[in-house]
């Protein structure tokens, strides 16, 4: 009888070795990465377990549930879809096909707005789906004292099924935020004092070009900004003098490449102090304007 290799006696080096091969064979980037974070999803082995003893075995049961997992990698299948989390602005969010997953380039329009937010603001964010934006700026805002019992936070998405996520992660994360179901401001109250969103804004062609975990996995409403990308800048844009008040903050993510257009949407529309926030990488990621009319 052939003795069982590492792997197949579930040692947690070769195990990991192994799917690292996989899933690097597969086109993952970061395979090495993936392969001990599945690790930790399937089989509850942390990075600090790993390290203390990466020669222990695993049970039949958890290699079974480690392989499936990698396998589902394999196939293409973002991490965060498999283990039902993202980590966003240090806290965890539920993620899954109807919500787009936050991505660390989004925190940069949640630094802008704590930047402006103060005690007692009423606070709308648009497309909101898993609820990031909206339940990470009222926490940190709460750690920070900016939040009082005249604060409001309303986030409105026009998906049902991304509303649910975000309400699930706001009252799991303890973040008072109303959930509103609405295409832009259709069903938006106000006048707020500040407007932050991160809405849809790939160009149509370009869609098509994008990793599959994103094109296939990423729900298409949450990408879609029509053919040229600024589709929904502009009705933000339009619309958002009727529901900010007089020196009220509009903040949007935007595409590394659509910085000029959007500003000239925003002074076009009565935006004053209109600026740019680059990224983490350097890049354009936020355009921003105080409501002047």
């Amino acid at each position: 009888m052939r003795e069982k290799t590492l792997a197949q006696r579930g040692q947690l080096s070769a195990l990991v070795r192994e799917a690292a091969e996989r899933l690097s064979r597969c086109g993952i980037e970061e395979a090495a990465l993936d392969a001990r974070l599945l690790l930790e999803y399937a089989a509850g082995i942390t990075a600090q377990d790993y390290m203390l003893d990466p020669f222990r075995e695993l049970t039949e049961e958890k290699v079974l549930a480690y392989r499936e997992a990698v396998e589902k990698r394999a196939a293409r299948i973002p991490l965060q879809h498999i283990t039902g989390v993202q980590e966003f602005m240090g806290y965890p969010f539920k993620v899954n096909e109807h919500v787009l997953i936050p991505r660390q380039d989004t925190e940069t329009v949640v630094e802008c707005a704590l930047e402006k937010l103060e005690r007692g603001m009423e606070v709308l964010d648009l497309c909101t789906g898993s609820g990031c934006i909206a339940a990470s700026l009222y926490l940190i805002g709460r750690k920070q004292g900016k939040i009082s019992p005249e604060s409001r936070f309303d986030a409105a998405d026009i998906s049902e099924e991304a509303l649910e996520t975000a309400r699930e992660n706001c009252q799991a994360l303890g973040a008072q935020v109303r959930l509103i179901h609405s295409d832009l401001f259709e069903s938006a109250g106000g006048p707020y004092d500040m407007i932050v969103s991160n809405p849809p804004y790939i160009r149509r062609d370009v869609i098509e070009e994008l990793q599959e975990e994103v094109r296939f996995h990423d729900p298409y409403i949450a990408l879609d900004g029509h053919e040229d990308g600024l589709y929904f800048y502009r009705r933000i844009a339009a619309g958002a003098g009727s529901h900010l008040k007089r020196g009220g903050w509009l903040i949007l993510e935007t595409g590394h490449d659509q910085r000029e257009d959007v500003s000239r949407l925003l002074e076009a529309a009565g935006f004053a102090c209109v600026q740019g926030k680059k990224d983490l990488a350097g890049l354009d990621r936020v355009v921003m304007g105080m409501y002047n009319k």
